[in-house]
């Protein structure tokens, strides 16, 4: 074996490594999430030593050491930065810890903040699917999740009221990031007149819409068990329903983050209620946000993120991530005409689709 050979090798040993390994990265965010990291450097004010980090998290001293090594790989993934500053009378400098734009997504009571949605997503309930993967290949489960934990995911919810809380409040969080762009939309939305949020939750993202358009009566379509305290306003009410069964008649239907839980098949019948409800003038459309995938154009960590969200769907659910080409071919069977995808919300893209 030359030289070059014996290098491509152990190039490839720290790719494997690394990838075997990626579960580290994920713990160790989970870890400085739990500890409020985030929160207590941007309580600080400013940089933070190591020292004044481990006395405001309350730490004992012997644990510095520890803190240090958690602390340098979450720099090295970029969620916190350092810098040097002087904290002594002889000018001495000393490292310390900055946030940075993907920590300050993870703050407490700040908007937006994924907070809700990292610690939802760390829950044991959606890491343990994935150490059943393998056997679910061989077996006859749905999915993944059901292998692990005997029923599927909707189930589960219904059944662990703590878990669908943190679950709810995670979709929530995802949702309030919708506040950053809806400027941006105002074309998409204006002249509607009537809007219905299907499968929107606790309607975080119907509350956005109507304080963005005041003119706009938007109703949420939930399950009843989601549904069944929340009060309505002037320009947003809730309705118990079945997306399957029907969906009230309005100027547009919105599916955010819906339809990439179901397969196909659930999918098309969804989409052919949203015809039915919309105007068949050409003046009504459904408005989906979702995940499109692009191989070609996604930068390397965008689809990477996108992959991993679609083996989730595979894992958890009956659902998938899906490109433009399968969605179009979904929306031709369901009745539609046209479509036009706007890439506006990072991961996310906003679909307008006519009939």
């Amino acid at each position: 074996m030359d030289s070059n050979e014996a290098k491509d090798l152990f190039q490839a040993q720290s790719h494997v490594y690394k990838h075997i390994f990626n579960f580290v990265s994920s713990m160790s965010l989970k870890c400085a999430v739990q500890l409020g990291i985030p929160d207590v450097i941007n309580s600080h004010g400013q940089a933070i030593t190591l020292q004044e980090l481990v006395t405001a998290l309350q730490l004992h001293p012997a644990k510095s050491g520890y803190v240090q090594r958690l602390m340098r790989l979450m720099v090295h993934s970029g969620f916190f930065a350092t810098k040097k500053v002087c904290k002594n009378h002889d000018e001495q400098e000393e490292e310390a810890y900055d946030l940075t734009p993907s920590s300050r997504l993870l703050l407490k009571n700040k908007v937006p903040s994924l907070l809700p949605f990292a610690l939802g997503m760390f829950d044991p309930a959606f890491a343990t699917p994935w150490q059943f993967l393998g056997n679910w290949f061989r077996g006859n489960e749905l999915t993944p999740f059901e292998t692990a934990h005997g029923m599927g995911f909707w189930e589960y919810g219904d059944k662990n009221p703590e878990f669908n809380s943190v679950f709810n409040e995670a979709m929530a969080s995802d949702s309030g990031m919708m506040n950053l762009v809806i400027k941006d939309c105002k074309p998409i939305f204006e002249g509607l007149t009537s809007l219905v949020d299907v499968g929107g939750g606790s309607g975080k993202v119907a509350r956005i819409l109507c304080e963005a358009f005041p003119s706009l009566n938007c109703t949420v379509l939930e399950l009843p068990q989601v549904v069944a305290d929340l009060p309505d306003s002037a320009n947003l009410k809730f309705i118990a329903g079945d997306m399957f069964n029907a969906i009230p008649p309005a100027d547009a239907i919105l599916l955010k983050l819906t339809l990439h839980a179901l397969n196909d098949e659930e999918c098309l019948k969804v989409l052919k209620k949203c015809r039915e409800a919309i105007p068949g003038n050409g003046q009504g459309k459904v408005i989906i946000i979702d995940i499109v995938i692009n191989a070609e154009k996604d930068e390397h960590e965008s689809i990477e993120a996108k992959l991993f969200f679609d083996m989730l769907m595979m894992v958890v659910v009956t659902g998938r991530e899906r490109s433009e080409k399968e969605w179009e071919k979904l929306f031709l069977e369901a009745g539609f005409s046209k479509y036009k995808i706007t890439p506006i919300f990072g991961l996310r893209s906003l679909i307008e689709v006519y009939p």
